[in-house]
């Protein structure tokens, strides 16, 4: 399957649309917590183990995104659109006919391995055509392209609690949610599929180029782009660069995910003995909130990057979060409005953190094979998605099991977030050009573009599988151009 070239005239602008409606319904993904008080009551699970197929999943977007890379490069966004709408359908699915005969397995095989595959094919699949589309904007395109996975949950989680009042709180009633999740979002994923749209060959961008011709402004591009350093997915991961940046983005999603993934009955269980306790739906939106500045952060912090530089923003995401985590641990029982705050905070980071990292590969490595680096730095994402809520969890449940409650069930876990921010904030400085040994000689970039574009002029059936990166071997410059 590959998708069809974008036509004279087409307008960029469409294009964010068709990767909103992917990443707005795998963004569910972000109000898990939700559902965690349901199941533990329905089958029995401890915190720990109500968390297990989210963790799964989240390790199954790093390692599918890890694996799928290349795929995704080479097939094209339309194919990997459809690959993640029937996973991540199929997910809810199977998690249905678990619920609904109480087999706990088959949840976590359903929306943590199954599901996880459709989150990191479709995570990916638009972000390097963004990049492609908008080569003057690097940081605001992957902010639009991976904001609606952070605001998936501002949807999912009010629509998750409604439907469980709706249906209720048994495993028949979560198994009536997860089936009705995965049927809407089925829906919802193919309008991206059928919009989705590749730059013609040869395509590009001045900063002022919208009303020009793409032939004319793509030749310019093209020569800008082998002038400048260009290195290969397999040449990358050979870098301390890409280590460095794995070590960065590791250790802010861990800080993030472990608030994010319990928020519900964290706030809960912060504010217990107040005067004012806060209640189920109250909790539910609190996620909701988390989800708008995660969603916030993506496009916000990630626009602001173009104007102060990559690590300039990665030293506000490390330190300042690091600082929120500090206030949360020592005051944030003492004010509601604190909590909140600090919350929102690490939480923008935490979504700017990920809309930030593919421009920040785009300045280290180039944009050759982009979208297949990204999806290797990804596996840094299955790390802390099993680091993040296995520290928070772990650490709550023995906490529990010591005599403590409230707010003590967390300030162990906190500490150990505020050191893997310190840890991640020394990586980020440690950052410095590649080196040139690893740059791909301009003249093969240069040989493989003017390849590619004769091919296509020559034989319409080329065009398409250009521009969607099924080029052979010897043509793969294409990819990132």
């Amino acid at each position: 399957m590959t998708p069809p070239i974008a036509p004279a005239g087409w307008s960029r602008w469409l294009v964010p649309p068709a990767a909103l409606s992917v990443h707005l319904s795998i963004g569910q993904a972000y109000a898990w917590s939700v559902f965690k008080p349901s199941l533990e009551s329905a089958l029995g699970l401890s915190g720990t183990e109500s968390a297990l197929p989210f963790q799964l999943g989240i390790v199954m977007l790093g390692l599918s995104a890890a694996f799928g890379g290349t795929l995704v490069e080479r097939n094209g966004p339309r194919w990997a659109m459809t690959v993640a709408l029937c996973c991540f359908s199929s997910g809810f699915l199977l998690a249905a006919l678990g619920a609904a005969t109480r087999q706990y397995w088959l949840i976590v095989l359903g929306y943590g391995f199954v599901g996880g595959i459709g989150l990191g094919i479709g995570y990916i699949s638009p972000v390097s055509t963004l990049i492609k589309w908008f080569p003057d904007r690097p940081g605001m395109a992957t902010g639009i392209a991976i904001m609606g996975f952070g605001g998936g949950a501002l949807i999912a989680s009010p629509w998750s609690a409604q439907m469980l009042d709706t249906y209720g709180n048994d495993s028949d009633g979560i198994a009536l949610a997860f089936l009705t999740h995965g049927l809407v979002y089925a829906a919802f994923m193919t309008l991206g599929v059928l919009l989705v749209r590749v730059p013609p060959p040869g395509y590009g961008r001045s900063k002022a180029a919208d009303s020009a011709d793409p032939a004319a402004t793509g030749r310019a591009a093209d020569a800008a782009s082998v002038a400048t350093p260009q290195v290969s997915a397999r040449s990358a991961i050979r870098t301390p660069q890409f280590w460095f940046l794995w070590l960065v983005l590791c250790m802010n999603v861990t800080a993030g995910i472990g608030i994010l993934e319990k928020a519900a009955p964290m706030i809960t269980d912060f504010f217990a003995t107040s005067d004012t306790p806060v209640t189920v739906s109250a909790a539910a939106g609190f996620v909701a909130l988390l989800s708008a500045a995660n969603m916030a952060g993506r496009i916000g912090w990630s626009s602001t990057s173009d104007l102060i530089g990559r690590k300039n923003i990665y030293r506000v995401y490390l330190g300042v979060g690091a600082v929120m985590y500090l206030l949360i641990a020592l005051f944030g029982d003492a004010s509601k409005p604190l909590f909140v705050i600090c919350a929102l905070v690490i939480l923008s980071f935490y979504g700017g953190g990920f809309a930030t990292i593919p421009a920040y590969l785009k300045d280290l490595f180039g944009t050759y094979q982009v979208g297949a680096i990204h999806g290797r730095l990804l596996t840094a994402w299955s790390t802390a998605g099993v680091l993040g809520p296995l520290i928070v969890n772990w650490v709550a449940d023995s906490q529990e099991e010591a005599g403590r409650s409230g707010a003590g069930l967390y300030g162990l876990s906190f500490t150990i977030m505020i050191g893997l921010l310190v840890v991640g904030f020394v990586a980020n400085e440690l950052v410095r050009p590649v080196h040139a040994r690893h740059h791909v000689p301009a003249t093969d970039i240069a040989a493989a573009t003017a390849t590619t574009a004769a091919a296509t002029t020559s034989a319409p059936a080329a065009t398409s599988t250009s521009a969607s990166g099924t080029t052979p071997a010897p043509k793969e410059a294409a990819d990132g151009r």
